[in-house]
């Protein structure tokens, strides 16, 4: 059961813009909406896809979240629309799409150096390859561009022609799975 008042703080902080806050968020609550999904698409990539989506809307949205209710509850909420919205342009239907206010993109994820950054700076290139090449190709080729050929998140967003946002979420979860795996090393 989620503690209200210790997701009030990392939300806070969230929206102050502090790196830490998303992460503990996407980490805390990512399997319980994955898991969701999973039992809604029966498909491992779609229920990624849309678990990153479900968090990319969050992040940029945060401000409009009511904390008379809970977290989980209003990310399964956004999770259950994407997938409909999904299913709706699938079939052929009139599908419309939510804006994303530019401006709140860039304030998602800062450019500040994060612990993960610093782990992956300090493994050997090989040694950090073998670990990179177990994880899924989309987060392979994240981390590829972020670090090997040092793209920016623009340049990352135009490459893989996804929006900016949906770019930072994989590369904060590549990150994440990339520290965990070596870390269980």
């Amino acid at each position: 059961m989620e503690k209200q008042p210790d997701i009030a703080e990392h939300i806070q902080d969230a929206l102050e813009g502090r790196q830490a806050a998303f992460s503990y968020l996407l980490t805390t609550f990512w399997s319980q909406v994955y898991a969701f999904q999973l039992k809604r698409t029966k498909d491992d990539y779609i229920s990624e896809e849309i678990t990153i989506q479900t968090f990319s809307q969050a992040f940029s949205h945060l401000g409009q979240y009511d904390p008379n209710h809970k977290f989980s509850t209003w990310l399964l909420a956004i999770s259950k629309n994407i997938h409909i919205d999904r299913l709706r342009k699938e079939k052929g239907k009139r599908h419309i799409e939510s804006g994303t206010n530019a401006e709140n993109l860039n304030r998602i994820i800062d450019d500040s150096p994060t612990p993960e950054d610093a782990l992956i700076k300090k493994q050997h290139h090989d040694e950090l390859s073998h670990f990179i090449k177990q994880l899924k190709p989309p987060y392979q080729e994240v981390l590829d561009l972020r670090y090997f050929q040092d793209m920016s998140y623009k340049e990352m967003s135009g490459h893989l022609r996804e929006p900016m946002n949906n770019v930072k979420v994989r590369l904060l979860r590549a990150r994440r799975l990339l520290a965990d795996s070596i870390q269980k090393k």
